[in-house]
Order: structure tokens, then C-alpha cells, then sequence
């Protein structure tokens, strides 16, 4: 008989707990060219709320003009069978979008620049510091409301437009939000161009202005790199990060950027490694595959597929 695995046990040297922030139904589905219906994104959110996600980002309080599949968004708020100890987050460019999360009930709201000047107006329109001077606002109203702030630092670790960023970039902009009030700063590879070194140094890097308890890695995986990067960031401490269920997502305008990493991956990596999420794996790979047939297309998580793949063969059903 071929011997035994053992069970999966701790790793000293890797946080025993991370916490996974679920960006599918806003960074996801931001991305799909469809209009998808607001009962469908309502019952992904119900279905990840089931699965124990304690961070869901729920909606984005943008102009329908520039992301018209968000424009459901406070509809969708409203509908969710919200869980007791989740928290869901909204995506607010300005005072106006701050004032529709707060009116959707949004338990979290977050505002977002660039590490790159480039990314930055093409992006939002405005440079770096622009950004920020816009988001001030919507930082006080945050601390007048006792909302919870978070920042989010795209193109962290390259730009579609200038190549490569500086760590002193990414520092100030960390610097910058962290002035701002914000409770936690996602670092984020947008283009999906990070290797576990510069994953590791890039985060170190923003660790000397805000505390690395309170950092975040956001990775895609245009490059089939983002499972490694979140290795290197556990060997350094780093204990929550961002996916999308199925891997959803993509970045409109990163060019060949493909999605988020794909949470039932990410899990499959944790719960392998004895680190505990409080996230039920198996009620998420049914959730990616939910959406994921919705879209009329296989989702991009190898782990989802092949659970997904192994319960219909146990059931007799291939």
C-alpha cells in the first residue's frame, strides 16, 4: 500500500492565520463587457458570504459613464443577505461616490491611486498627487462617519506605459495614504509583472511607512507568478491578501493583463500549508463555478476546475 500522506501541520515561519479580502464581485466583474444581471451579483455575494469571507468588496461607487457594469452597484447593496462579522466594501473615487457607499451602507470604503504617474492619468485622469489631494475629502468623511478607510496602491511593482517603478515611488504614495488615515493599504501588481523578490522587497519597501500587519497583497497572474508571490509575502510576514473567485478580472486598462489570482487557488495554497482563513474551499469553487457558468465560460482557477472536475466524477456523472 503506497504510504500515507500526513496531514497538513503549521509552518512556524508562515502566519497562522490570513485573512482573504474577496474582490470578485467589484474588481471581477468590473471587467466583463456584458451587463450582468444585479440578482446574479447578488447571489455570488450571498454565496461568498456563506463560504465565511470576512472581507467582501461588494461595489464600486464609480461614474456609470467609465464602468457601466457597476452601475447596479447600490441595487446590489441593497439586496444582499448581509452575514454577520463580514464586511462589505465599496470603491469611492470622490466625495459623491463616498456619499452613495454611506447611503448603501457600505462598512468599508476605499479609495485608490498609483505608484505610476503614467497609470495615473491614464487611469484616473490626474497625477499621484492630484489623487490624493482629491481623496482628502473622502478621508475626513470617512473618520466624520467612523467608516473604516482603505487605500489601494495599483502598479506597485511595474506600469503598462513607464515599465518600471521605483521603490521610493511606492513608498511615498504608501506614506501619503497612510497620512490620509487609512486603515489598511492593499500594494498591488496590477499588470501581473512581480517575481517573488520583488514581490518581497516592494513589500518591504511599503513596510517601512505603514505597518506590515496592516499591508496587503493584491496579485494577478498574467505571468503565472502570483501563487509564488504570495509565498514569498507569507516568508515575510505578510498575512492578508486579495483574490477573485474563478479568477475573475482584469484590468481595462493594462493591455494582456489578465485577472486577479484566483481565490480557490489561493485556499487550495493555505489550507495546504496548515494556515487557517475560516473560508470554506468547497463552497467557493461552487461559487466560481456559478459565475463562472453564467459567463458561459470555464473560470481561470486550476483548483476550482478540478475539484469541480473530481465531485462530478464521483457522482457518476462523466
Amino acid at each position: 500500500m503506497p504510504a500515507k500522506m500526513p496531514s497538513a501541520a503549521p509552518n512556524p515561519a508562515l502566519p497562522g492565520f490570513v485573512k482573504i479580502v474577496e474582490v470578485g464581485p467589484r474588481d471581477g466583474l468590473q471587467n466583463e463587457a456584458e451587463i450582468i444581471p444585479p440578482a446574479v451579483k447578488v447571489a455570488l455575494i450571498d454565496r461568498l458570504s456563506a463560504a465565511g469571507f470576512a472581507d467582501i468588496e461588494a461595489a464600486s461607487f464609480v461614474s456609470p459613464k467609465w464602468v457601466p457594469q457597476m452601475a447596479s452597484s447600490g441595487e446590489v447593496m441593497a439586496a444582499i443577505a448581509r452575514r454577520p462579522g463580514t464586511r462589505y466594501s465599496a470603491l469611492t473615487p470622490n466625495l459623491q461616490g463616498f456619499e452613495a457607499a454611506l447611503a448603501a451602507g457600505a462598512d468599508e470604503v476605499v479609495i485608490f491611486t498609483s505608484a505610476s504617474e503614467a497609470f495615473s492619468r491614464k487611469n484616473i485622469n490626474c497625477s499621484i498627487a492630484e489623487s490624493i489631494a482629491r481623496f482628502a475629502a473622502v478621508a475626513a468623511a470617512a473618520r466624520q462617519h467612523q467608516l473604516r478607510l482603505r487605500g489601494s496602491v495599483s502598479c506597485a511593482f511595474g506600469c503598462p506605459y513607464q515599465g518600471e517603478v521605483a521603490l521610493t515611488a511606492v513608498a511615498e504614495v504608501v506614506g501619503r495614504l497612510r497620512d490620509l488615515g487609512c486603515d489598511e493599504i492593499d500594494i498591488a501588481d496590477t499588470i501581473g509583472v512581480a517575481t517573488p523578490r520583488k514581490a518581497q522587497a516592494v513589500m518591504l519597501c511599503a513596510a517601512q511607512q505603514f505597518d506590515l500587519a496592516r499591508l496587503a497583497g493584491h496579485f494577478h497572474d498574467t505571468y503565472g507568478q502570483a501563487l509564488a508571490n504570495i509565498y514569498a509575502c507569507l516568508e515575510i510576514g505578510i498575512a492578508s491578501f486579495h483574490s477573485s473567485v474563478a479568477g475573475l478580472g482584469g484590468c481595462p486598462y493594462a493591455r494582456g493583463a489578465t485577472g486577479n489570482v484566483a481565490t480557490e487557488d489561493v485556499l487550495y495554497l493555505l489550507h495546504g500549508l496548515g494556515i487557517a482563513t475560516g473560508i470554506d474551499l468547497k463552497q467557493v469553487v461552487e461559487a466560481g463555478q456559478f459565475i463562472s457558468a453564467h459567463l458561459g465560460r470555464p473560470g481561470a482557477s486550476r483548483a476550482g476546475n478540478a475539484m469541480a472536475a473530481r465531485w462530478l466524477a464521483e457522482s457518476g456523472h462523466v
